[in-house]
Order: structure tokens, then C-alpha cells, then sequence
């Protein structure tokens, strides 16, 4: 027996829906009337009678989360946001897709508040407002809506009390065809059917059209049954255009079911209402002018008008906000009483959710000595990993089938689990992605966007550019994902160059607002976490090491969290070698070789470009001085440390198979062949004149 009850502002609504998304599009002349069209209805229903939120607040930490991962259809988000109160007004929509305006041609988030994206800038985000996560490359935001899920279950599991459900929002994901046939979807879709997530509701628009086409070109699996074997529950709709009561009887089947995550499979027809509704061609263009005014005389709306709002349909969607603060008022007297009888508990979660950090966490950070052992990168970040953790317990870490390699597991902890599986719980702080590095990065997005959690995520350094589409995201709307990336060089040997990240520095340093950090030894991973940690907006790859390193006469966490320092010091210095990782002890020994032939060097270490690059001019033209020679050393593509230094000396093509000090050897990476290379720069630069730093240049980006 079906729950639904019609309410007579329904059609009406609907149809504003499909008429301001037809007017968005045409007014930018831009964008993806389609699916707005054939999914107003699930929209209408979906906000109207179950999403909990606040307009008003859209921070509150127990709303729920929605996604729109075929985020092409943004055009019906803007409006839902409009129609339901949020910050976002009919000029808005009408500058949708034009320069700096609040609506961009797919969903940002931190941008629609009407606050400018400074991540873009690299500086911090400040807020958002409706939009949960930053999507439009196709399949991210359904495994950012993972990410969200779990998220949500560690969260519950950690502070609900029996008591007290404080916790206890549902996500729900809007995704496409073209969603679900990217890899990152399935990868995602696998992992959440094992963690059992029934706080998860993905509603997939079926309605057969890509770009290319009919689906029947290239997708024609069934979809459902796919979804069962994962361990979903799956229900459907038949017609999604129409059916109001189903699709309300659908979502409300869905909340049920507290132990598999669901998919409700839509079908819809994409660009309903238009002339070419059904069609590929309704996809990516607005409609044509005749078409637009068919299409609103059908819906019963002025054909030769344009943004029309009924006043009825903004009074029906008022009653979500007022429904959204209601809840929320309930909640925050529900957080007080919960502060009384749960103090510590309380005291540790609003930290969390404020975002702060606890004082003196960072007392933690181990220090070394050179007198202390060599120790491979990899095994110093455990190292930090385990003497942070107990007081970090917003960490959430995980490996992608790479514990035992990667480090990443603290002792003691647990694993995160359902506990019908027996292997661990919802409150474990460790999760077991599997190999599934893309899906990791994009859930790791989500378990940053949920909020109180900082994830870190680990496999080979070669391995993140299977994740590069999630990491770019990650950069792209701040999300301080913390990547554990060991094996980073020709020092991981044997496994040759199919496993070696020869160009994956340069690729990962190129890209805004990401931190790749490259540690030399104990007291600069300790600053790598340091800056990793304290880095609310950025997210962090820490390139580590699997063969051992010595620890550094000159090192210091507050040298390196400068991003790069002067190692070793020479006074009328004749050359500086700049390095980074396993490659500056081979600079620091180079250096001590070419002092014996009377030639003065000065080795610097540059673990971090970005945050050396945020430093002051002044101390950055001490590090990299005017007046020798300046040649940069590291055993991958060279590329980029042109910005750095005169010369460059790295690898040339990709490296090879063998063990790690014979694959050194090999392609000159050793002390007596930099000190060779360092002589000869000397000799080509001598008598040409006091050389300018690399750093003075005419233009700064």
C-alpha cells in the first residue's frame, strides 16, 4: 500500500523545475537540459518528502548529504536550491555559466554560496552552500557519495549512544549511465556493498542516451543484476516521468533496509516535454526557441516569458525549510542534553566538526638525530602514524591492498568492518579498500566532505595515477586527503619500471593546490605530517621511500615545514646541489667528495615545492642563492626543477629491473657520479659572471 500523498502544488512544481532548467540552459546558451527534464520529478519528490536539510544553515552536521554525480545536470540542482530557499537567486540562475557567477557549469563546491572559490588560488575554502561535493567527470561523485555513507556510519558508531541517534543522516546519490559505466563507480559501488552501507540511496537515472547515442552502442549489461552481486538491494520505477507514488514508495522502501546500500533504477525520459525528447540530441544543447515555447504551453506556463516562478511552488518548497530548521533546532538541543551526560564524548566531536585540532597534538612528532639508524620513509611515517594516532582520532586511514608494503596499519587499531563480518566494526579507524586505488581517492574526497574526519589513503607512488581523476578533484575543492605513497622512485629495484614513478612527481607537483612532499629522513616526514595535518584545505602526497635512509646532520622538522632549507652550508660557495627524498644523502656525499678537489658545495633540500613556494622571497633567495651554479638532483624526470635550478641531472626515460643500489648505479645517481656532474657544471659556468637565481624572474603566477 503505497505512503504517498499527492499535494495539488505537485504538477506545478514539477513544472517550474523543467521550465527554469529549460530557461538556464537557454540563457547561457550552454549546458544540459535532458536530464533536468526527465529527473524534475525524483527531484520534487526526493526534497520535498524525505531530505532532511536547513537552507538556512547548510552546515548543520546531521543534515542529509546529497549528491548529483552526473553532475551535467547541475541546471536542476540550481534551481532546487532557488525553489528551496538556499543562497542562490533567480539572477543567479540567470548567469549560469558566465564568468565568476555563483552557478559554473558543473557543481562546485565551496562556489555556489556566492563566496569565491579561493582553492582555485590555492588559499582556503571558506564555506558551502547545497553542494556537498564538486562533480561533472562521471563517476566521482557517485563514489564520493561512498565516501559520505561511511563517513556517517564511523561517525555514528563512535559518538551515538543508545540513548542518543545523534548521527543518523542518510546520502543520496543522483547518477547516470555514463556514471555507472566509469570504473570508479563500480569500484565504489563493490566496496559499499561489502561495508553493508544501507545509509546509501543511489537513484540512477535510466533513460538510455549518452552522448554518443542510444545506450545500446555500448552499455548494455543489466545493470541490476550487476548491483545484486555487489550486495545491493534493487528496486525499480517504471515510469519516472509520471509516477509520483512509486518513486515516493521507492525512496521510502530503500530507508528501510539498514544493511545493504540501494540503487532505485529511474526510467525517465531524457528531455521530457521537448520535440526531441528520448533523444541524444536533448543531452548537451539548449532547446530551440519553437521547442521552448512548446514546452512551456504544454506545462501550462507563459510560452513567451522566461524564469517563472509561481508564488504557490516557492510556498510548497518553504515547508522544506521549515521542516530543515525544525530538525535542526531538535538536534542542537539534542547535542546539549548529549553534552551533559557525555562530556568527553561531546567536547571530542564538536571539536571534530568545528575542524580544530587538539592542542599539542603535534608534540607527538617524533625528532631524530643522526646518530639514529637508516630508516626506509615508508617505515618513518608508520612511525609518525603510530605516535600521532592516539590523539588524531579524526584520522581514518586505509591501504588499497597494500598494508603490509604501505605501513598504514597503527597497531592496536581496528579495522572498519560491518560487525556481521566479525573482521572489525563501523567505529574502526582502518579501512580495507582492496585494489581499488581510484574509488579510494574519490571515497576519501567524500570522507573529507562529510566533515570531522581527515583520511589518509595509501598504495605505491606509481599507483596514484590510477586515482588521478579523484586526486585532481580533491585539489580542486580543497579536501585535505592525505596520501601515503611509498616505492617512490628506482629505489623500490627489482620491481623495474613497470612499478617505478619516474614521471608521476611532476605530474602530481603540476597540479593547484596539492602538496607532494618528498621526506629525506626522519625529522622531514615528521614535517610532511606536520604540514599535511594542519593543511585544512590541501590535500598532501607523501612520496616515501622503500630502501633506508640516514637521518640528516641538519635536519629539523621547522626547517622542512619551510618546504626547503639549507642542509649544508658552504661560505663562497662554488655550487649548490638541490635535492629531494632517498637522493639527498647522495648530494650531501657528492658534496663531501667535491670539497676534497677544493670545490666548495652547498646541498638543499626541497622536500616540498608548494610550501616552499609560499614562502617569503626573501628567505627563498637565501635557500637558492645568486651566484653559483645551482643543479638539482632526484632520481626521476626532470622536469619542472628548471624553476629551481641552472642544471638538472635526473632520469632521461624509465628506469629498469634490478637490485635497487645496482639500478643507482646504473643510471648515475651516485655519489661519485654527482660529484663528477657537479664539477662539470662548475667548469661550464666558471668565468661567465655571477649567475642570477633561478627564482628572479619578471613574472610570478
Amino acid at each position: 500500500m503505497s505512503s504517498f500523498t499527492p499535494n495539488p502544488a505537485d504538477d506545478l512544481a514539477i513544472a517550474t523545475i523543467r521550465t527554469l532548467a529549460v530557461d538556464v540552459v537557454g540563457k547561457a546558451n550552454s549546458g544540459h537540459p535532458g536530464a533536468p527534464l526527465g529527473m524534475a520529478p525524483v527531484a520534487h519528490v526526493l526534497f520535498s518528502r524525505f531530505l532532511n536539510a536547513n537552507p538556512k544553515n547548510s552546515k548543520w552536521f546531521n543534515r542529509d548529504r546529497f549528491v548529483l554525480s552526473n553532475g551535467h545536470a547541475c541546471a536542476l540542482q540550481y534551481v532546487l536550491l532557488h525553489l528551496l530557499g538556499y543562497k542562490l537567486s533567480l539572477d543567479d540562475l540567470k548567469a549560469f555559466r558566465q564568468l565568476d557567477s555563483k552557478t559554473p557549469g558543473h557543481p562546485e563546491a565551496g562556489h555556489t554560496d556566492g563566496k569565491e572559490n579561493s582553492i582555485h588560488c590555492g588559499a582556503s575554502l571558506t564555506s558551502r552552500t547545497g553542494i556537498e561535493v564538486t562533480t561533472g567527470p562521471l563517476g566521482q561523485g557517485f563514489a564520493n557519495g561512498v565516501g559520505l555513507a561511511i563517513a556517517q556510519a564511523h561517525l555514528a558508531a563512535v559518538y551515538n549512544r543508545e540513548d542518543f541517534n545523534l548521527i543518523n543522516n542518510f546520502t543520496y546519490v543522483f547518477t547516470g549511465d555514463g556514471c555507472l559505466m566509469e570504473g570508479v563507480a563500480s569500484e565504489a559501488a563493490s566496496l559499499a556493498g561489502h561495508l553493508q552501507l544501507g545509509n546509501l540511496i543511489v537513484i540512477y537515472d535510466d533513460n538510455h542516451i549518452s552522448i554518443d547515442g542510444d545506450t545500446a552502442v555500448a552499455f548494455t549489461e543489466n545493470v541490476e543484476q550487476r548491483f545484486l552481486s555487489y550486495g545491493w538491494q534493487v528496486l525499480h520505477v517504471n515510469d519516472g516521468d509520471n509516477d509520483l507514488a512509486a518513486i515516493s514508495n521507492a525512496i521510502a522502501e530503500a530507508r528501510k533496509e539498514p544493511t545493504k546500500p540501494t540503487i532505485i533504477r529511474l526510467r525517465t525520459t531524457i528531455g521530457y516535454g521537448s520535440k526531441q525528447q528520448g533523444t541524444h540530441g536533448v543531452h548537451g544543447a539548449p532547446l530551440k526557441a519553437d521547442d521552448v515555447a512548446a514546452l512551456k504551453a504544454k506545462f501550462n506556463f507563459a510560452p513567451d516569458q522566461t524564469f517563472q516562478v509561481p508564488q504557490e511552488t516557492y510556498d510548497f518548497y518553504a515547508e522544506f525549510g521549515k521542516r530543515g530548521a525544525e530538525l535542526e533546532a531538535k538536534w542542537n538541543a539534542d547535542l546539549a542534553k548529549y553534552g551533559q551526560k557525555y562530556p568527553a564524548e561531546h567536547a571530542e566531536l564538536t571539536r571534530r566538526i568545528a575542524g580544530e585540532l587538539p592542542a599539542g597534538w603535534e608534540k607527538n612528532l617524533p625528532v631524530y638525530k643522526p646518530s639514529d639508524p637508516a630508516v626506509a620513509s615508508r617505515k618513518l611515517s608508520e612511525i609518525v602514524l603510530t605516535a600521532i594516532a592516539p590523539t588524531l582520532p579524526e584520522l581514518l586511514g586505509g591501504s588499497a591492498d597494500l598494508t603490509g608494503s604501505n605501513l598504514t596499519k597503527v597497531k592496536g587499531s581496528v579495522d572498519l568492518q560491518p560487525t556481521s563480518t566479525g573482521l572489525g566494526t563501523y567505529a574502526g579507524t582502518y579501512i580495507r579498500y582492496g585494489v581499488r586505488e581510484h574509488a579510494m581517492g574519490a571515497i576519501a574526497n567524500g570522507l573529507h566532505a562529510y566533515g570531522g574526519i581527515i583520511p589518509f589513503v595509501a598504495t605505491f607512488l606509481n599507483f596514484v595515477s590510477y586515482a588521478s581523476g579523484a586526486v585532481r578533484l580533491s585539489a580542486l575543492s580543497g579536501h585535505q586527503v592525505i596520501w601515503v605513497a611509498t616505492h617512490d622512485s628506482i629505489g623500490l629495484g627489482e620491481d623495474g619500471p613497470t612499478h617505478q614513478p619516474v614521471e608521476t612527481a611532476i605530474a602530481l607537483r603540476a597540479t593547484p593546490n596539492l602538496n607532494f612532499w618528498r621526506p629525506a629522513d626522519g625529522n622531514e616526514t615528521s614535517a610532511a605530517y606536520y604540514v599535511a595535518v594542519t593543511s585544512k584545505h590541501t590535500p598532501s602526497v607523501l612520496s616515501l621511500s622503500r630502501q633506508n635512509l640516514p637521518n640528516l646532520e641538519g635536519s629539523s622538522i621547522q626547517a622542512a615545514s619551510r618546504g626547503g632549507y639549507v642542509l649544508h652550508e658552504e661560505a663562497n660557495e662554488d655550487l649548490t646541489i638541490v635535492s629531494t627524498g632517498s637522493e639527498v644523502a647522495i648530494a650531501i656525499e657528492a658534496a663531501g667528495k667535491l670539497r676534497a678537489e677544493g670545490i666548495k658545495a652547498r646541498v638543499v633540500s626541497l622536500p616540498s615545492w608548494f610550501t616552499f613556494d609560499q614562502q617569503d622571497e626573501e628567505y627563498r633567495l637565501s635557500v637558492l642563492k645568486d651566484g653559483a651554479p645551482i643543479l638539482s638532483l632526484e632520481a626521476s624526470s626532470t622536469a619542472g626543477w628548471a624553476k629551481y635550478s641552472h642544471e638538472q641531472f635526473g632520469l632521461a626515460a624509465w628506469g629498469a629491473s634490478g637490485p635497487y643500489q645496482k639500478v643507482y648505479e646504473k643510471f648515475g645517481i651516485t655519489g661519485s657520479n654527482i660529484a663528477a656532474v657537479g664539477k662539470k657544471v662548475v667548469e661550464f659556468y666558471r668565468g661567465k659572471g655571477p649567475l642570477t637565481s633561478p627564482l628572479r624572474k619578471a613574472i610570478h603566477l
